[in-house]
């Protein structure tokens, strides 16, 4: 690393006389200038950094360990020493770790523990800054070991080169930010290998290089560096102002351009401090950068709690589909898996409910996940798959489903309709009650496959239960609510109060809130009278959303709410319902995230994501 010139304290002031003037013995003494505070930090050339890189058996510290630590000190551009280790760690590797890392069971089962290499390692980084390319994952592992260990852990400034190399490089430089693409970028000495002190030291080469890079913007200290890190875009600062004035209280708030179209619409607890963060360093999306360039004022609409400012936000999403907002844009393209009223009924994906005697499951986000889910019926049933009509008394060709047993052929009128029925009976069950057949085969079914060692083919056919059995559980929880013409609920609020819902076929029809030393009922008797007029209709969600419904069903469902009055049969779930495998759900969802424990799932993330330099 180049080292910058040291500054002086004092530097001499030369200034040029008029020709023909005598100079005074003063003023030929050199001047003296006293350096500014912002002047005054650590040179990043007098700084020493500890360059760390850990190798691991999975993403998360919470259920993975420690296999390799590499590390290299260095100042002013030169290596002080290096640290690097095997570490048992208690745990076993898997295998396509291994094959990633090349680190084995056996290279490990000498080597020190934790505890043993931990406090060396402490030492080697003692008053020294961490850098780690995402640092926040390898700082993540350290800090939970010292935590387990019982070591402290010192307040060590830490550099992430990502978060640098995002700052300094454009994406015309550099596609992304991986240290292999860096490495490649830079020529550095030491190529990455997924090994600790390998990794390490390309990172070192990497550090120096953005070092070189960020002295253009007058980064020469400590200080300087992580305020570079962490800089404030220009159009964050530039559209500060647009937070004045906002409420602090609970809301909705929308971005808007010049022409008065909604950009992006958010809510918070507490509107003014929510936008505020938009230009901070705190905001890093790169979408919402864009977002600000085009946003000429923010609007607030206060919402008596934090139920009514969710519901707001999802109905001012759906109406105006801001194009800076991800989700919730287009509740109407759901997707239902429909069985069709007919002698011997079938399977159709559809997109809207209609008023017949069909059986309906659902809502889907995707018509992909309604055909996973309708394959699981297909494992469980011989449901008939093909879409003609069918006549109880004349034979149709028959498909090759039927010739390898995978449909009962009711198109050659061998399977009578009652005992046809009993197939389709188990889907009604799914979606009204029990879902216990379905359930039980397709269990069946996967430890069979896993018997014979087809474990690929086991999980697919897990996967399709999951989205079979997550799809009867919604759609129940759903109806338990849609089908009330009337709720009224109430949350204690924090300041002593009483937050007010409600619920009309599952649509939040009214929201307020009585604060504290107010009466609640003469609050919640008003409230009634001026809530929004509701009729039901057809189908597990008539009146509102399915994501409206989950929000009012979450509130709900807090232990400190209160349901205060409620018409018609009242709001359950039926006991042999969906949500008795609930457990089963939890070890499928477990089973698919611990395959691939370096998928990223639950690790750290990058605390700073700033927004790409440009040229």
């Amino acid at each position: 690393m180049p080292v910058p010139p040291a500054r002086r304290r004092a530097e001499p002031d030369v200034r040029q006389q008029p020709a023909g003037r005598r100079q005074s013995a003063s003023a030929r003494q050199p001047a003296f200038r006293q350096q500014s505070i912002e002047e005054i930090g650590q040179p990043l050339s007098a700084t020493t950094f500890v360059v760390v890189d850990l190798e691991t058996t999975g993403g998360s510290p919470a259920d993975a360990g420690i296999t390799e630590i590499g590390a290299v000190k260095v100042c002013g551009g030169e290596v002080l020493g290096e640290f690097g280790t095997l570490v048992n760690p208690g745990l076993p590797i898997p295998p396509f770790v291994a094959a990633l890392t090349g680190i084995t069971e056996a290279m490990v089962a000498p080597a020190p523990e934790l505890t043993e290499v931990l406090p060396s390692f402490l030492e080697f980084a003692r008053g020294a800054v961490l850098v780690a390319h995402n640092a926040p994952f390898d700082v993540g592992f350290l800090k939970a070991a010292s935590a387990k260990f019982g070591y402290p852990w010192p307040a060590f400034p830490v550099v992430d080169t990502v978060t640098l190399a995002r700052r300094a490089l454009t994406r015309d430089e550099v596609p992304n930010c991986k240290l292999g693409t860096l490495a490649a970028y830079f020529h550095t000495a030491t190529q990455p290998s997924h090994r600790a002190l390998d990794d390490a030291r390309a990172t070192v080469d990497v550090l120096h290089r953005l070092l070189e890079r960020v002295g253009s913007h007058r980064v020469h200290t400590l200080d300087e560096l992580v305020e570079f890190c962490r800089a404030v875009h220009p159009v964050q600062r530039r559209k500060r102002g647009l937070a004045d004035g906002l409420p602090h209280a609970p809301g909705v708030y929308v971005f808007r351009d010049g022409s008065g179209r909604p950009l992006y619409v958010g809510t918070s607890r507490d509107i003014a401090t929510r936008v505020r963060s938009y230009f901070t360093a705190a905001e890093t999306r790169s979408r919402m950068t864009e977002m600000l360039t085009a946003a000429e004022r923010v609007e607030a609409v206060e919402c008596a709690h934090a139920l009514e400012a969710g519901v707001r936000e999802l109905r001012l999403i759906a109406a105006h589909k801001p194009p800076y907002n991800k989700r919730s844009k287009f509740p109407e393209r759901v997707h239902w898996l429909k069985l069709t009223d007919e002698p011997f009924p079938r399977l159709s994906v559809v997109r809207k409910l209609a008023d017949d005697a069909g059986c309906y499951l659902g809502p889907f986000s995707s018509r992909r996940t309604a055909e996973t889910a309708a394959a699981g019926v297909y494992d469980a049933v011989p449901l008939r798959q093909c879409t003609r009509r069918l006549s109880l008394r004349t034979a149709s060709p028959a498909c090759a489903l039927a010739e390898i047993g995978r449909c009962a052929a009711p198109c050659e009128l061998q399977i009578a309709p009652a005992d046809y029925a009993r197939h389709a009976d188990a889907f009604r069950e799914l979606v009204h009650g029990d879902p216990a057949v379905l359930v039980d085969r397709l269990l069946a079914r996967i430890g069979e496959l896993a018997a014979e060692q087809r474990y690929e083919e086991a999980a697919t056919v897990r996967g399709r239960l999951v989205a079979l059995l997550r799809a009867a559980v919604r759609l129940q929880r759903l109806r338990s609510l849609t089908s009330i013409p009337e709720l009224v609920a109430a949350r204690r609020a924090q300041d002593g109060g009483w937050e007010l819902a409600v619920v009309r076929y599952g649509r939040l029809a009214a929201a307020g809130s009585a604060p504290r030393g107010t009466a609640p009922r003469p609050v919640l008797a008003a409230l009634l009278a001026t809530a929004e007029t509701v009729r039901g209709g057809i189908g597990p969600t008539p009146c509102a959303t399915a994501e409206e419904t989950e929000q009012i069903l979450t509130f709900l469902n807090r232990p400190e709410t209160r349901l205060v009055e409620s018409s018609g049969a009242g709001w359950f779930c039926p006991a042999s319902g969906a949500e008795r495998f609930h457990d089963l759900l939890h070890k499928a969802d477990s089973a698919r995230s611990s395959a691939d424990p370096l998928s990223g799932r639950g690790a750290p993330r990058t605390m700073h994501r700033p927004t790409r330099a440009t040229a």
